[in-house]
């Protein structure tokens, strides 16, 4: 995310409020160029792809025009007027938007505004900011508030090959808005296999895991204070919880890449979070290592 601009999603809603002020705010901090963005959906009435000069293209000109100026006013007193001047309204699925921005930007950032949708909506493609953390791949920062500072920073880190990262996102959070760290990572209880004599013992599998998070921590960079947590229980409960007892304005977790059956049938800790909303949420996407 360093020196790299910010791409934000907005639109006439709460949550697009949301990620105006916050991704200004974190574009500001890192002294980067913020691109904001709104996917307007194309009129059934017009006929995409009429030849210029119709009078369909114009509708929608028009439409692209007075949407842009919406959107302009409704921002105006959250951003100042340099983070408007780059604000562009474009005609397409919002994740193809913004993936599209961001290639064309190499922003290696999106913000957008979290916003409560039923389950099957999530699941069938309703929630932007569900779509972009499954398909994009760059960091997406979910807003929950407004945020003009971000000062204590909960990291979710596990031992996949998600946790550098991760950790690496965080650390360059902290050092941007001179943040507090504090690792959160929980140990699920192990499944017991029916038929097998030996069992996984619960409390060294714990103490096990609590020395390789240390272990990995002891190599953070010197000068941030980082505060460790180890606790056992369901992730997205423990990670929601602690947010909520810690005052966390964010949380940092890295994202796997189910596939779409194992999200619909099993959901993901990621998702769990994102439904919850704590708080602010920045989803690191993490891909499985080729196959050598």
């Amino acid at each position: 995310m360093r020196r790299h601009p910010v791409v934000v999603g907005v639109d006439l809603t709460p949550a697009g409020i949301r990620a105006a002020t916050t991704g200004w705010t974190i574009a500001h901090a890192g002294d980067v160029p913020c691109h904001m963005v709104h996917a307007m959906a194309e009129p059934p009435s017009l006929t995409r792809g009429a030849p210029e000069g119709t009078e369909s293209v114009d509708v929608l000109e028009r439409l692209m025009e007075s949407l842009h100026v919406e959107i302009s006013e409704q921002l105006r007193e959250t951003v100042p007027p340099e983070a408007l001047a780059e604000l562009e309204v474009h005609v397409g699925e919002p994740t193809w938007v913004l993936g599209r921005t961001i290639d064309e930007t190499s922003a290696h950032l999106l913000v957008l505004g979290g916003k409560h949708h039923p389950a099957p909506v999530r699941w069938f493609g309703g929630s932007t900011a569900h779509n972009a953390v499954r398909s994009l791949e760059v960091p997406v920062l979910v807003a929950a508030a407004p945020a003009t500072a971000f000062k204590r920073i909960l990291v979710a880190l596990d031992l996949s090959e998600a946790a550098v990262p991760t950790l690496d996102a965080a650390m360059t959070f902290a050092e941007l808005f001179d943040a507090e760290i504090r690792v959160l990572s929980v140990v699920e209880p192990l499944p017991s296999i029916p038929d097998v004599d030996v069992q996984v013992d619960e409390g060294e599998h714990f103490r096990s895991i609590e020395r390789e998070i240390r272990a990995l921590l002891a190599n953070v960079e010197q000068g941030l204070s980082v505060d460790t947590v180890v606790q056992s229980g369901s992730a997205a409960r423990m990670i929601a919880d602690q947010a909520a007892s810690w005052n966390a304005d964010l949380v940092v977790v890295g994202s796997h890449g189910k596939g779409v059956v194992d999200r619909v049938l099993l959901g993901s800790t990621t998702e769990r979070l994102l439904n919850k909303l704590p708080c602010s949420i920045l989803v690191i996407p993490v891909h499985e290592p080729k196959a050598t």
